[in-house]
């Protein structure tokens, strides 16, 4: 039985068979305020090549209530594990299903929200993958596109938002309906719908005769936070900068953005009614690194107006053309434009997302970029690192490859050629090799269809004068985790080689070469004959994707002057650097501790020093050898104790320390400083101690023991929002009781009342590194209970509990052997079995960091 799955095949033999004209969508939305389903009504019409043929159509729901199929009614019957059998097709048909379907509160399908302030109820729709048929019946896959026609039936004064622009509601009475125009051809999955008494403020992006409505949507609970400018100001940045490059005009009729409650992901590029998680909305003082990252996030939902939406993946192989183009395309449109506020965005990519690229990247799970998705349940675990961040990085070193001009023009031909329709890889290769004059068969074959990192490593020999003998790139294959997919490979690499000098105390590119390092070994005359410099650095402006590594005298260099480098991108790269060679075991942990310490008073991009303190964390929590953790952690608390009172008050570095100390204080004195914060017994000059930092303040508290549950009623009295519960319910799961820890679980793994964010709170006070002892009870549980989750939960859901109640913290062979028992028992699906393999390495990682970071302290 295909339960909720649809195979790639049935996909391409629906598609070869049908063609979509168009769907008119009624729903009725009376009974939001109550819950439980929504009455949904949906007519399709389309046609079929073989006429007499028979299909399916897509629908998860309670109840179907009556099915109609070229005037012929259809016995319910036909409805039957999630799909809807047709039989004896016409070459013209029409089908009409009324189902009962459910409101959600997973953040799937069509979720449902009551904000704790205001009482009110606010829906919003998340169908990616495969949920519009939640919502209503539907063909889903993103190669039957279709224009879409909504009527929605909704309480008296909501607002409702669709693709098409917001009609005047019509009707007297407790409720109004909504009657929206037709769509242009879209795919099931972009489609969308937002309800509730939502507040709106409004602008619109002209040039020249262009005039596109724009709209910002929130809660009224969050209107009073919301700096409506500065959204509008990134989004009319994009639309200037993506108009003039795919010299294609935005291809909807107005630009929503609608910032929404319990939102799964960062946002979703609905065509034209973009949601996006409302966290974006800042409640308290955040650093510009937060800033940072919402402005990236709205450039890439933007980004998949054209590249996703305008033009979309014939099948879900292709995701990483959507994800990977709309992550580089968020970068240039943050850093080149001029004036704009973020122009050492680049930095933040190589330290933030390129990390996250190569975590993914040495997962057993590791994958092509172009990876083979034969199901719904492939793509549904294929969000990941490689899909976003290495495909993102490989377009870069694409882009460095055939020249920028030529990659724009190639993808101006692009959007022409296929608007409105559906693509493959090919596709665009072949529209970059038309304007590029390249092959790039080859550039693909290596690229995108195989798997794993390179490493390129300097190979230097000195002649007796101490002058550059020979100097060469030596380029590693991959090494791939036993079981991953696709082979190692060497690749071709475009990379800048930068030589560093102390000048004046700073660290200064002196020279830059570039040129194309191919196989295992390529020779660079250019620096032979002369005097060694204080750092070479490899890859250089980060134009690839690789792990880079230091000849010993440049890394004795930024080892003592990592701080010193006059900009940031390089400083960056070789944080990463070392951050990875700590994961990797060539690092011991102590001595990325001694690096981090010597190295962040001296950093001044605070997106490097937060993404580098919660590195420090993580390498005390698993890399550190067990012995010597309770000295490593006096030595950070000490350190960012000793920061805060030192950083400019008010600065966003002053608070970044501050939640680092919070992160990590474990002994009286830094946790009488952070009681002392909470109570307001104690002041740092500059340092507000707002909602958010207090909640922070008081969550270490209480998983220290300082704090009791009558502490945490009275921090959500202070702050009863729906943030103030999820805060709340992660403070009672990170009490260090017995009690607590049960309740916590029984809540998720028993329960299905949790929303979304309520579980995923729960589960990040539950699983504490901390709390050690507490949890080795649950290591046995866990995998009584995940293969039974899964079966009976939603994706969402079961991912949430899969990945966040596996015993991470302890890190021990037992851990392991629970592990490969669980696997080579429950016999579990591949998506399952894949969530458990990677949280496994991550184990048997921080134990082989653990014996390095031990052996360390030996020597």
């Amino acid at each position: 039985m295909p339960g909720t799955n649809l195979t790639r095949e049935e996909a391409r033999t629906r598609a070869e068979l049908l063609h979509v004209d168009a769907y008119d969508i009624e729903l009725d939305l009376s009974t939001a305020r109550d819950g439980g389903t929504f009455r949904s009504t949906t007519v399709v019409r389309f046609t079929a090549s073989r006429p007499g043929a028979s299909t399916f159509i897509d629908l998860v729901a309670p109840t179907v209530h009556e099915i109609v199929l070229n005037g012929e009614r259809v016995d319910v019957s036909a409805f039957a594990d999630s799909r809807i059998a047709l039989t004896g097709l016409a070459a013209e048909n029409e089908l009409r299903v009324v189902a009962d379907c459910a409101y959600t509160n997973t953040g799937e399908g069509l979720h449902r929200f009551v904000d704790p302030v205001d009482g009110e109820t606010y829906l919003y729709s998340q169908f990616e993958v495969p949920d519009a048929r939640r919502v209503f019946a539907s063909f889903e896959q993103p190669d039957l596109k279709a224009a879409f026609s909504f009527t929605v039936t909704a309480p008296r004064g909501w607002v409702v938002v669709s693709n098409s622009p917001t009609p005047q509601p019509v009707g007297e009475g407790g409720t109004q309906v909504w009657r929206f125009a037709p769509t242009g051809r879209i795919s099931t999955y972009i489609t969308a719908l937002v309800a509730g008494p939502y507040v709106g403020v409004f602008d619109e992006y002209v040039a020249g005769s262009q005039r596109v409505p724009l709209g910002i949507y929130c809660r009224p609970s969050l209107r009073e936070f919301l700096d409506a400018e500065a959204v509008f100001d990134v989004t009319k940045q994009g639309f200037a900068y993506f108009q003039e490059k795919f010299d294609y005009a935005y291809p909807f009729e107005k630009y929503d953005q609608l910032f929404v409650p319990e939102f799964n992901a960062g946002a979703m590029e609905n065509a034209g009614a973009v949601t996006l998680r409302d966290q974006y909305i800042f409640r308290s003082k955040v650093t510009d690194a937060s800033y940072e990252m919402r402005a990236t996030t709205i450039l890439h939902e933007l980004a998949h107006m054209w590249f996703g939406d305008l033009v979309t993946m014939e099948w879900w192989n292709d995701l990483w053309l959507n994800e990977s183009f709309a992550t580089y395309a968020e970068m240039v449109a943050l850093v080149e434009p001029a004036g704009t506020k973020w122009p050492n965005g680049w930095t933040t990519f190589a330290n933030q997302m390129k990390t996250w690229a190569y975590r993914q990247d040495q997962l057993p799970s590791t994958h092509p970029i172009m990876a083979e998705i034969n199901d719904l349940e492939d793509v549904m675990v294929n969000f990941d690192g490689i899909t976003y961040a290495k495909g993102a990085s490989v377009l870069k070193q694409l882009v460095a490859y055939v020249g920028q001009d030529a990659f724009f023009a190639g993808l101006r031909a692009y959007f022409k050629r296929h608007a409105w329709g559906n693509t493959t890889l090919p596709d665009l290769l072949g529209a970059l090799e038309e304007t590029s004059g390249r092959d790039l068969k080859t550039w693909s074959r290596k690229w995108l269809e195989t798997a794993g990192i390179n490493v390129l490593r300097p190979e230097i020999e000195l002649d007796a004068a101490g002058a550059i003998a020979s100097f060469a790139v030596r380029q590693e294959a991959p090494a791939l985790p036993a079981g991953a997919k696709g082979e190692a490979a060497l690749r071709p690499h475009r990379i800048a080689i930068g030589c560093y000098e102390l000048t004046d105390g700073k660290l200064v590119r002196t020279e830059r070469i570039e040129l194309d390092v191919d196989g295992e070994r390529t020779a660079v005359p250019q620096l032979t004959g002369r005097r060694l410099p204080a750092v070479v650095l490899l890859n250089d402006d980060d134009l690839s994707y690789a792990k880079l590594r230091l000849d010993d005298a440049s890394l004795a260099t930024v080892t003592a002057h990592l701080g010193d480098f006059a900009e940031p991108l390089p400083r960056a790269l070789v944080w990463a650097a070392a951050w990875d060679m700590t994961r990797d075991g060539e690092l011991a942990a102590r001595d990325y501790l001694a690096l981090a310490v010597a190295g962040l008073p001296e950093e001044s991009d605070i997106g490097v020093v937060q993404s580098v303190q919660r590195q420090v964390q993580s390498a005390l929590d698993s890399y550190a050898d067990p012995a010597w953790r309770p000295q490593g952690l006096a030595r950070w608390a000490a350190a960012c104790e000793e920061q805060l009172r030192a950083a400019t008050p008010g600065s966003d570095h002053q608070l970044a320390w501050a939640r680092a100390l919070a992160a990590v204080a474990h002994q009286a004195p830094q946790l009488d400083l952070i009681a002392g914060l909470l109570d307001g017994s104690v002041e740092v000059p500059g340092l507000a101690v707002d909602t958010e930092l207090r909640w922070t303040l008081l969550v270490s508290l209480v998983a220290a023991g300082r704090a009791d549950e009558a502490a945490i009623d009275a921090e959500l009295a202070r702050d009863n929002t729906a943030a103030g519960q999820e805060h709340a319910a992660s403070c009672r799961a990170a009490r260090p009781t017995v009690a607590a820890k049960a309740d916590a679980w029984a809540s998720v793994v028993e329960s299905e009342e949790l929303t979304n964010y309520l579980q995923d709170a729960v589960i990040g006070g539950f699983n504490r590194s901390d709390q050690r002892e507490l949890l080795a009870p649950y290591v046995a549980k866990y995998f009584a209970a995940i293969k039974g989750v899964w079966e009976s939960r939603s994706h969402e859901i079961a991912s949430q509990i899969i990945t966040g109640l596996y015993p991470a913290t302890q890190v021990e062979q037992a851990t392991l052997d629970a592990t490969d028992a669980w696997l080579a028992s429950a016999e579990p699906v591949p998506a399952l079995r894949r969530l458990v393999v990677e949280s496994r390495a991550g184990v048997e990682r921080a134990l082989n960091a653990r014996a390095v970071d031990r052996a360390a302290g030996e020597r």
